[in-house]
């Protein structure tokens, strides 16, 4: 017991004991620990993002839609410019989009 008494008495308490052994515990056993949680927080703010993103896609697409319901003239453009249709009496030349110089 000599080990004992070179070690201050506000260690040996059991509370501190106690408390320490519940903080170490939280930090770094536990399934809700501190690098578990900044993990799900990051990923959190990820797909909060991409939810945005999708939803902002999903207003565009429903304006397409609504004016390819209502409007011949869209739908005209629509078949052109995505589906690469033509006229019998036309021809189309496709131009490579301009690359971008620095």
């Amino acid at each position: 017991m000599k080990i004992l008494s070179h070690i201050p008495g506000w260690v040996r308490n059991k509370y501190f004991l106690t408390a320490s052994f519940f903080i170490v515990w939280m930090i770094f056993f536990d399934m809700r620990d501190i690098a578990s949680d900044y993990g799900r927080r990051e990923k959190l703010k990820d797909l909060q993002k991409t939810e945005r993103s999708l939803t902002q896609k999903i207003v565009e697409t429903r304006k397409e839609l609504d004016l390819l319901k209502t409007n011949a003239q869209t739908i005209e453009k629509y078949a052109r410019e995505k589906y690469m249709m033509k006229k019998d009496n036309e021809e189309i030349f496709i131009m490579p989009p301009a690359e971008k110089s620095n």
